[in-house]
């Protein structure tokens, strides 16, 4: 089956342990060293929560996955439980309105029962942040990110992207930002960030290290991407580092924000040594985060990698040409039409953030970093249904004080493809 609904396939848990997937070769030399790089092993899974189900089902959880920011200070009369701190996201992808919830204590099911599970509380309902300001989206993209308030300021603000799936050649404005109260949210943009693609932009958004961000880019203390399937966009995922908005005076709709890339592979044309090793047109990088934990430190991008056989036509393996005549649409399960491999694997990669050191100095390329490991996270997932599933998990957002990694399970359980968000901690976080 191709429609993520229900759960029939199941990965047996080994001692709880996840798997590391491979180690990449970089083919570029890096400027990091192996003692300050966060590996794999230093990720412990904790387990997962359900989210609440408490909206409309066009604006609800059903079917949503595509952002998420922690928030530290948010659920402020929460129980003391080792889990602060609150999480903003984006509900149905039809509407993508945004709400905020608690995060209750997760839960390890080995029977990938969603029943055993805690159940988040809504603290902000659903709300359209976003407004006419982005006009109508087709398959709309979306990313999230709190920023605290400045010295001396007295509100933090929740920084936003988005776009839609076909923008091809657009460098239009991509990103906002809102207050935290989501019934006046205030909204200020939109902006360009530089004069950049909004293939690689308007998707993902984390904050950076503070320490790092002034060593490097400073000023420019949140990253922001996108990666768009059929390498349209770049062959692997993009990431720029921007400078958000005087929060005092904000400029006005259509300005530019400075920005630094710092990971941008070349398109579908490029030479294969300016990809992502092993890249197919059949990836979805969905989601981002800086981790950090003592000293040591990683960019990770999750999502789910083409492992199989790739090509563009339909899940049944019927290639769509290039010029008529072209084949019937397949029926149902099979009639979605788009890129698709014989098999997939939820991933996180791990980048050497002293390699997108080397490129905001200009030392290396933005097509040089290459991830040094990747972790595969299927035998944790609940919504698994063949080798075929695709859509394995979404955003992440990450608590820097405890070392907490939130991500998102999209299409987890349930007729009406109800989420999950797992956590993870990180050793010496």
């Amino acid at each position: 089956m191709f429609n993520r609904r229900g759960a029939s396939v199941r990965f047996a848990m080994i001692g709880l342990a996840l798997v590391i997937l491979m180690v990449v070769p970089t083919g570029a030399s890096t400027a990091g060293s192996d003692t300050h790089r966060l590996v794999p092993e230093d990720l412990v899974y904790v387990g997962a929560f359900r989210l609440p189900d408490d909206a409309p089902d066009d604006i609800g959880w059903f079917y949503s996955g595509h952002a998420l920011a922690y928030y530290p200070e948010g659920d402020p009369g929460g129980p003391d439980d080792g889990f602060p701190g609150s999480l903003f996201g984006t509900g149905h992808n039809w509407n993508q309105y945004v709400s905020e919830i608690s995060i209750p204590v997760p839960v390890i099911s080995p029977d990938h029962n969603p029943d055993d599970l805690n159940v988040a509380a809504t603290l902000q309902d659903f709300q359209d942040i976003r407004g006419n300001m982005f006009g109508e989206l087709e398959m709309p993209h979306a990313g999230l990110a709190y920023l605290p308030p400045p010295a001396g300021g007295q509100t933090g603000r929740l920084v936003f992207s988005w776009g839609q799936h076909m923008q091809e050649g657009e460098t239009g404005p991509s990103h906002g930002w809102s207050t935290l109260d989501l019934a006046d949210p205030q909204v200020a943009g939109p902006w360009y960030v530089d004069d950049l693609p909004v293939y690689v932009t308007n998707d993902y958004l984390f904050p950076i290290p503070t320490a790092w961000a002034a060593a490097h880019t400073p000023g420019r203390i949140l990253a922001t991407g996108r990666f768009r399937e059929g390498g349209q966009g770049g062959c692997g995922p993009s990431l720029v580092a921007f400078e958000p908005p005087d929060a005092d005076s904000p400029p006005l709709a259509s300005s530019v924000l400075p920005a630094t890339p710092l990971l941008r592979y070349g398109d579908f044309t490029a030479p294969d040594d300016h990809k992502l090793n092993g890249y197919q047109h059949c990836d979805a990088w969905s989601g981002g985060a800086w981790l950090t934990a003592d000293d040591r430190a990683a960019v990770i991008f999750v999502g789910t990698k083409a492992v199989g056989e790739c090509w563009y036509g339909f899940a049944n393996g019927v290639v769509w040409p290039e010029e008529p005549p072209y084949p019937p649409v397949p029926p149902y399960p099979y009639d979605n039409r788009g890129f698709w491999s014989s098999s997939y694997e939820a991933q996180i990669l791990f980048y050497d953030p002293d390699d997108l050191a080397a490129v905001a100095s200009g030392d290396m390329e933005p097509w040089q970093p290459q991830p040094y490991a990747a972790l595969n996270i299927d035998e944790v997932l609940f919504g698994i249904e063949s080798a075929q599933t695709n859509q394995r998990v979404g955003a992440a957002a990450f608590d820097r004080a405890r070392g907490l990694l939130y991500v998102i399970e999209p299409l987890a359980y349930g007729e009406e493809g109800r989420p999950l968000i797992h956590v993870w901690r990180v050793a010496g976080g």
